[in-house]
């Protein structure tokens, strides 16, 4: 019996068609694995010491907008610092018309009194009803 050369070459010669999707898996893996590790670190923009309390979340559906007050009494809305005086201009070119909008305020807990509530009257104000303090759970 003899066999066919010509048909086991071209056999032989023609590519593979099949995509290995192995190191794909891992690479993938490994990205997720980095996100999952700095996801948590970049939530916070600017940082302050809240005060802690036994208090529960606030219902709602529409995301806060959040401003910050350090214990320098910088204020920030999200990473960018503005000043108190232009603090209801950006507001309102922030939430637009929408005077219903949350806020809610991260203040550092060395701050006083008076200059928190100087700044959620300075919200107030400008129109916003819906304004909460932020602190951390107490364990």
């Amino acid at each position: 019996m003899k066999i066919n050369n010509k048909s086991n070459k071209s056999f032989q010669n023609k590519p593979m068609s099949e995509i290995n999707v192995t190191p794909l898996v891992d690479v993938m893996l490994v990205l997720l694995i980095i996100f999952m590790i700095t996801a948590p670190l970049l939530t916070t923009g600017v940082s302050v010491d809240l005060p802690t309390t036994e208090s529960q979340a606030l219902p709602g559906q529409d995301e806060p907008l959040t401003i910050t007050i350090n214990k320098s009494a910088e204020i920030f809305i999200g990473d960018n610092k503005v000043k108190a005086e232009t603090l209801a201009i950006k507001l309102n070119a922030i939430a637009g018309l929408k005077k219903q909008s949350r806020i809610f305020i991260r203040a550092d807990e060395e701050l006083s009194y008076g200059e928190v509530m100087e700044l959620m009257s300075l919200i107030t104000n400008a129109g916003y009803n819906k304004v909460a303090l932020l602190t951390k759970q107490k364990l």
